[in-house]
């Protein structure tokens, strides 16, 4: 007797399976998806095909394979080139959801390639670090055509805890824009304030817990302190070079509406700092490691360096 073939929510696939991606990928495996993926790199097909992730030979079999794509990608060249994978597949009508974080220039150049296709893409920006993506702890700004969200809510079910329909195409991008602005500021801030307490003789473990039962308490303080409190920034969440990349979005952005962003610009050369030290492939964290070196501050763990 042939075995009973397992029954799953859906299919759904996955292009890009780094960081965010390959969360998303695991977190559906889990809720009961079937998940088709695919990643330039061998290294992650391997760990995601362990997850139970059925890795594609490409994108275009990736296309071939499911109705819905969830792309997350490091560059907006490897957006461009998935666009035309999926449509030279010539697959019928698609939805891809897009959660990288681009311009929006960029996101529109691939609405329209994809759109001449037959296609529909969604800008889908996420609010999370990869450590909340890891526990499904994600914010969705869903932007587009609002009956396609309406089909995809589902999908984003299993690997979030709340999505926003933010309208017309381009506005998840933009509240993403002001989401990370805070996040970089904030992340900024938390290692000025934890390097000050240290310095002053606090134990950073102290620093942490009281913080964080305070007024000056935020989210991105009780993601990041952890590991400024270990000096270990090496399960990045968030890698210093590809925040490089975010950074650089933002400000751009920034400067095109006139808006002044002067504690934003105040953090950007700390973040340099960092990749200037050779922490590039470290958690966004490590800028305290760089304001510590600027204080003087000595601990007996170093933060590890690529």
């Amino acid at each position: 007797m042939a075995p009973t073939k397992k029954k799953t929510k859906g299919t759904v696939g996955v292009v890009g399976l780094g960081i965010m991606g390959g969360s998303f990928a695991r977190n559906l495996v889990k809720a009961g998806w079937r998940v088709v993926g695919f990643d330039i790199s061998a290294e992650r097909r391997k760990e995601l095909a362990k997850a139970g992730v059925e890795i594609a030979k490409d994108v275009g079999a990736v296309a071939a394979a499911v109705p819905i794509i969830i792309t997350s990608l490091p560059k907006p060249q490897a957006l461009k080139a998935t666009a035309k994978a999926i449509n030279a597949a010539r697959v019928p009508s698609r939805i891809i959801i897009e959660c990288s974080t681009f311009t929006i220039e960029d996101k529109e150049a691939a609405e329209k390639l994809l759109r001449g296709g037959g296609h529909t893409l969604l800008d889908c920006p996420v609010s999370g670090t990869g450590s909340q993506a890891a526990t499904g702890d994600l914010v969705i700004y869903a932007s587009g055509d609002s009956k396609a969200i309406s089909k995809v809510l589902p999908v984003f079910a299993a690997f979030s805890r709340k999505t926003y329909d933010v309208g017309k195409f381009g506005n998840g991008s933009r509240m993403k824009y002001v989401a990370n602005l805070l996040v970089a500021i904030n992340n900024v801030a938390s290692a000025e304030a934890m390097v000050l307490g240290m310095k002053a003789g606090l134990d950073p473990k102290t620093i942490f817990e009281m913080i964080s039962n305070g007024a000056g308490n935020s989210r991105v303080f009780e993601l990041r302190a952890p590991m400024m409190v270990n000096n270990d920034y090496s399960k990045a969440t968030m890698k210093c070079a590809v925040w490089q990349k975010d950074m650089s979005v933002i400000g751009s952005f920034a400067r095109k509406m006139g808006v002044p962003t002067p504690l934003f610009r105040a953090t950007e050369p700390i973040y340099r700092a960092a990749i200037k030290c050779g922490l590039a492939e470290q958690d966004t964290a490590a800028v305290c490691a760089v304001l510590e070196a600027r204080a003087g501050l000595k601990r007996g763990r170093k933060a590890t360096r690529r």
